[in-house]
């Protein structure tokens, strides 16, 4: 997993731009996560589901209020199912990328965030981005 200005996936790879930063701000700007998941073999035919939560320091999930009042949490959730390459390897594992662009996100200045993810329902310490946003600007 990467934080990046933005990226895409075409013919099978991600594209990146803006690449691999962990400060942004303070003012809210756009965004991605790249994400090259390697699904073993054995799980290729599978359906999966996947899930990416905005935390903060303290482990409570991101969220807005929302026009009509109610609480918008940040996260994102997704199904993929890949096949078996024809010429590959049995038990090879099998690449999928995924790029998962946003838009500016008003996040308070000068705090801690992290980006976790799951597969159906299970997380890994290493799948886990995190970021800071920087102080506000002082204003004369």
């Amino acid at each position: 997993m990467m934080l990046c200005d933005a990226a895409q996936v075409a013919d099978g790879k991600l594209y990146i731009l803006g690449g691999g930063w962990s400060v942004t701000g303070p003012d809210p700007a756009p965004s991605a996560i790249a994400i090259k998941i390697e699904v073993d073999w054995h799980e290729a035919t599978a359906s999966h589901h996947w899930e990416l939560f905005l935390i903060d320091a303290d482990g409570k999930e991101m969220g807005f209020d929302g026009p009509d009042g109610t609480r918008q949490m940040i996260e994102i959730r997704g199904d993929f199912e890949v096949g078996r390459p024809q010429g590959v390897p049995v038990g090879t594992p099998i690449d999928l990328p995924l790029a998962i662009n946003l838009g500016p996100l008003p996040l308070p200045p000068a705090a801690r965030y992290s980006w976790r993810f799951t597969i159906d329902g299970e997380a890994d310490e290493t799948w886990t981005l995190s970021f800071t946003t920087r102080p506000a600007l002082a204003t004369a």
